[in-house]
């Protein structure tokens, strides 16, 4: 089955409760057979506000020191889960041969910015901290995330790079949401018939960052940090019918310009949430293999 003949507008007319419900049912319909890992572990991660729960997938039994991959997932910081993101990391964890964390950072908007910020560092910081009993390489830590989770491993790269701390080898950024201050030309090509609608993104974002000042914080547009010099190597993975391709496209060449080295893939006939789609889009599988290949160049 193509993308396209999955296109239907996000009913934003639910509540957020009714809207995670329903996200994360449909996702489940759509995605491939969930494959089995030598360990699944659930995690309770202390953060700055109380706990978050976090899922540790380890993809071999053995003794073996491997990359991590923290994932933050999507759902426009209003919607997503750990149940309905579990296939996927599983995925990753078995093509990277690497621990991947899966983090539950709050929500919107009982919880708005910067929450799923604070989450998402507090985190990653955690992850490295307690390196030795997740089995992990503290030097090959990997940030990645989509769609909403995309925004926040730029975030979290960015944040990195400017504390010093923890070193992050790679970001992988899945159609991620890097301005939140405009609307470029893609709102208006692909404003609506490809699931994600430009009226959606609006709805997400007055939910995520109702305090309109607010979404000129670079915490919330990574595009708008004053340099991206320094930061991690980026993967950044865009679909061709997204409201957001073009801000994908400017923030992987911005990256590029200041000497960042940068993939960049944008899959012609994808919408926005292919990747999480790979019970019945092939290319799904595609942009895994890519993330994998980029995690195993790190050695």
């Amino acid at each position: 089955m193509r993308a396209m003949e999955l296109a239907g507008d996000l009913p934003t007319g639910l509540s957020p409760q009714d809207l995670r419900v329903m996200y994360t049912a449909q996702r489940l319909k759509l995605q491939p057979p969930r494959p089995e890992v030598a360990r699944v572990t659930e995690l309770s991660i202390p953060g700055r506000d109380g706990p978050m729960a976090a899922r540790l997938y380890v993809p071999h039994d053995d003794s073996a020191v491997r990359p991590l991959l923290v994932y933050y997932h999507g759902g426009g910081w209003v919607v997503g889960s750990l149940e309905g993101y579990d296939t996927s990391c599983r995925r990753l964890a078995l093509k990277a041969h690497c621990n991947v964390v899966s983090v539950d950072y709050r929500l919107a908007p009982e919880n708005p910015f910067p929450a799923a910020v604070h989450d998402a560092w507090d985190a990653t910081v955690w992850c490295v901290r307690n390196a030795a009993s997740l089995q992990i390489d503290p030097k090959r830590v990997i940030v990645a995330g989509d769609s909403a989770g995309g925004t926040l491993a730029a975030v979290v790269a960015l944040q990195a790079r400017d504390a010093g701390d923890p070193a992050i080898a790679l970001q992988v950024l899945i159609y991620p949401a890097t301005d939140l201050t405009r609307e470029t030309d893609s709102y208006v090509r692909n404003a609506q018939g490809y699931m994600l609608t430009a009226k959606a993104l609006r709805w997400f974002y007055d939910r995520y960052v109702p305090d309109v000042a607010q979404r000129a914080d670079w915490r919330a547009s990574p595009l708008l940090h004053p340099t991206l010099k320094g930061v991690a190597p980026a993967l950044v993975i865009a679909a061709e019918h997204d409201p957001l391709v073009d801000e994908n496209e400017a923030y992987a060449q911005r990256l590029r310009a200041e000497g960042v080295a940068t993939q960049y893939k944008c899959f012609p006939g994808m919408l926005h949430p292919f990747f999480t789609l790979g019970g019945v889009i092939d290319e799904a599988a595609e942009a895994e293999d890519l993330i994998a290949a980029a995690v195993a160049r790190l050695g």
